[in-house]
């Protein structure tokens, strides 16, 4: 999967996201079989799984302005050397028997912060290491690099693994925090990009040459740039991030489709297990391989991401694909076996896997370079806005009509979403370089949507 015409930078990066993943996917379940032999009440156990989803929502944009900011190649590796050390702190304390539900809580915690920066600094890094037209081909392999590591070889591990000794999945997965970053550093420096104008300072027109006595520095290791001397100047740039969304009709539309449409998926993955069992019959011994129909899916999806792109338009491509999910989503609500309840699965996750390399293969190509952190984050703050509430709401009703009712309301707000894709999105005209927005108005007409 990695022996592809990307180049040796791709290659690299991909192998560090795959490493990252596999990590994940083996420490997140053992988290949880941790909790459960330190304590059986339900609120603290949630307490655990909230720490993990809280850090995108608190410092989601934030992570965008140090991600534009920093040097993101570095940025990328120190993280991960970070992880590796809470990580590994972890597993020692798990050997030692000295991990209660608060170190799980703050470790939960502080590796979701962390992840917030990476993700950011990730997503900017990409369009350095392959071609602009390459963009959605690379997003693809991202994506199925990462639906194998994590859904075949690490969450089946998991359990494994925390069986045979507690502390070894958090063992590996400080592993795969280190290689990740060894992989990282040995990228080539990407050349500094120079960015336009000092956002932060309203009062100098783009182009012109920052002075000592405007008290502004710039900083161009790949990061973007900062002020000096004026207070409030990161959450100046978090506003800039935010009406660059905002001003471009194509990108703001996308970002508020993907909201809606993680309404209807946390909906449907808070009560999968119980539709699949209870609905769609399937052996509670044959669920992981109804759950592996999904991977299938995704692997599928990212791999030709690329090639629907290619043949159909990337706007096109979207559209089109949210249309086979609401189908597909309506056939699972219909369905009343595991086998065609596994096929609509699969087609509805390599539609998720599609949209999410489409949407940042069109978003790297279109947003300035030294605003990709910022724009990248604002999109996905806004997309996960609704998540919990998505799942919120169908365990209410699934305790209340049963989770078949759930499932077709699932589908009908797909199908909703689906109508409004058609109706609103069409293809923007190419945008040249511009500056970036200062003021509100003032925005450009480039890019699109965030991560599902």
């Amino acid at each position: 999967m990695t022996a592809s015409p990307l180049g040796r930078d791709y290659r690299l990066l991909w192998s560090a996201a795959v490493s990252s993943r596999l990590g994940d996917a083996l420490r997140t379940p053992a988290l949880a079989l941790l909790a459960v032999t330190l304590t059986r009440d339900p609120r603290v156990i949630a307490v655990v799984t909230v720490a993990g989803q809280l850090p995108p929502l608190l410092f989601g944009l934030l992570g965008g302005v140090y991600a534009d900011r920093w040097d993101r190649r570095r940025t990328m590796a120190a993280v991960d050397g970070l992880r590796a050390a809470v990580v590994g702190g972890l597993a020692v304390a798990v050997a030692l028997d000295r991990a209660g539900v608060a170190a799980l809580v703050a470790a939960a915690f502080l590796l979701a912060a962390l992840g917030t920066l990476f993700d950011a600094a990730a997503f900017a890094m990409l369009p350095s290491v392959v071609p602009p037209a390459a963009l959605s081909h690379a997003n693809g392999r991202l994506q199925a690099g990462t639906a194998v590591a994590g859904g075949f070889l690490g969450a089946p591990a998991a359990g494994v693994l925390f069986a045979l000794a507690a502390p070894l999945p958090f063992a590996l997965d400080a592993l795969t925090f280190a290689a990740a970053a060894l992989l990282t550093l040995a990228l080539r420096p990407t050349r500094p990009h120079s960015p336009r104008s000092c956002t932060l300072c309203p009062d100098k027109p783009a182009n012109t040459p920052q002075s000592e006595d405007h008290n502004c520095k710039i900083a161009e290791s790949g990061r973007g740039q900062r002020c000096g001397g004026r207070k409030g100047a990161v959450w100046r740039e978090v506003v800039e991030g935010v009406r660059w969304v905002r001003g471009d009709a194509t990108l703001w539309r996308l970002t508020v489709l993907t909201a809606g449409s993680n309404l209807a998926i946390s909906g449907l993955l808070a009560v999968l297990v119980l539709y699949a069992l209870d609905v769609l019959r399937v052996p509670p011994a044959g669920y992981g391989l109804f759950a592996a129909a999904a991977v299938l899916g995704g692997l599928a999806g990212g791999l030709g991401a690329g090639r629907l792109a290619a043949r159909l338009g990337t706007v096109p491509a979207l559209r089109a694909v949210l249309a086979a999910q609401a189908v597909a989503l309506t056939a699972l609500a219909l369905a009343r076996h595991p086998v065609p309840g596994g096929l609509a699965l699969a087609v509805f996750a390599a539609g998720t896997t599609v949209w999410n390399s489409l949407w940042a293969a069109y978003g790297q190509g279109r947003v300035p370079a030294h605003l990709l952190g910022r724009v990248g984050s604002a999109q996905r703050m806004v997309g996960l806005l609704t998540a919990p509430v998505g799942a919120a709401l169908a365990g209410l009703a699934g305790t209340a009509y049963g989770v078949g009712p759930v499932a077709a309301a699932v589908a009908g707000v797909f199908v909703l979403v689906t109508l409004a894709a058609w109706r609103v999105l069409r293809p923007a005209a190419p945008v040249p370089p511009a500056a970036p927005p200062t003021t509100a108005g003032t925005a450009g007409r480039p890019g699109r949507h965030p991560s599902r």
